[in-house]
């Protein structure tokens, strides 16, 4: 085998991290929200990632985000798939988060995302696509009926809320409104009671006027840890974070039922 061909290809295959940077988004009057941005030199879409909790992406060390939500943690995978990455941090006024999930329905908040988004399409032409995980999807969710069907690429919900007892929950939100692609990724042992699997079917039925729209249940992992609603577990598909964040990027670049 010659050596020099087979880098040759290596070279071409694997995409190139062109930079990273933290970037701080004025959204609203004197409002500003952090944006961990890897721009990738061949990206065919940028995804934008709404984490989970109480929103962010935690510390900035050694010039990373620190949080281990599932989004992330993994950013870099999306990276390594063909996508540009952007992680959403939290606005300058909202130092304790978004505590209440109502929170993430407010015209405040979705403004705040509006203007991300508006920033990264322009920045490089590219659709941009809503990834959210667990409440993160609520946000995700909130943005794709508010927006209407122009603006976004689509919107891949992660470990969505599922239960009718939380506000904002997927299928309580007008899903007929969304006319954009979505993708729904969940783990089939997810044990968050208010993310169980069995219910998120009812997410697929509610979205009558999507283009297109597909249920992808995840299976394995290895090690889950800790409270089951939070990102260890396998409501943060732990162990199997590259092969789900695959799929998810390979949907994106061609989404099909």
């Amino acid at each position: 085998m010659h050596l020099l061909p087979f880098l040759l290809t290596l070279l071409v295959a694997v995409p190139a991290i062109a930079s990273e940077e933290l970037l701080r988004l004025d959204t609203r009057q004197d409002v500003k929200v952090p944006v961990f941005y890897i721009k990738n030199d061949r990206a065919q879409a940028t995804v934008l990632l709404l984490s989970g909790g109480k929103g962010g992406m935690g510390k900035i060390v050694n010039g990373q985000p620190s949080s281990e939500n599932f989004l992330v943690r993994s950013r870099s995978y999306f990276a390594e798939n063909g996508l540009n990455v952007a992680v959403f941090g939290l606005p300058s006024d909202k130092k304790a988060g978004y505590v209440e999930y109502s929170d993430r329905l407010t015209a405040e908040h979705l403004q705040d995302i509006r203007r991300v988004v508006e920033y990264l399409k322009a920045d490089t032409g590219l659709p941009v696509w809503l990834v959210g995980t667990s409440r993160g999807t609520v946000s995700a969710t909130a943005a794709a009926i508010d927006f209407g069907k122009d603006l976004l690429g689509g919107i891949v919900l992660t470990a969505s809320v599922v239960s009718y007892k939380k506000t904002g929950a997927v299928p309580t939100q007008d899903l007929e409104k969304i006319q954009t692609p979505v993708l729904v990724v969940h783990h089939e042992n997810d044990s968050c009671g208010i993310c169980a699997p069995h219910e998120v079917p009812n997410i697929l039925k509610g979205l009558k006027n999507t283009p297109v729209k597909k249920l992808v249940m995840v299976s394995g992992g290895e090690n889950p840890t800790g409270d089951p609603c939070e990102a260890l577990h396998y409501h943060g598909f732990i162990g199997v974070e590259n092969a789900t964040i695959g799929s998810i990027a390979t949907w994106i670049k061609n989404p099909v039922p």
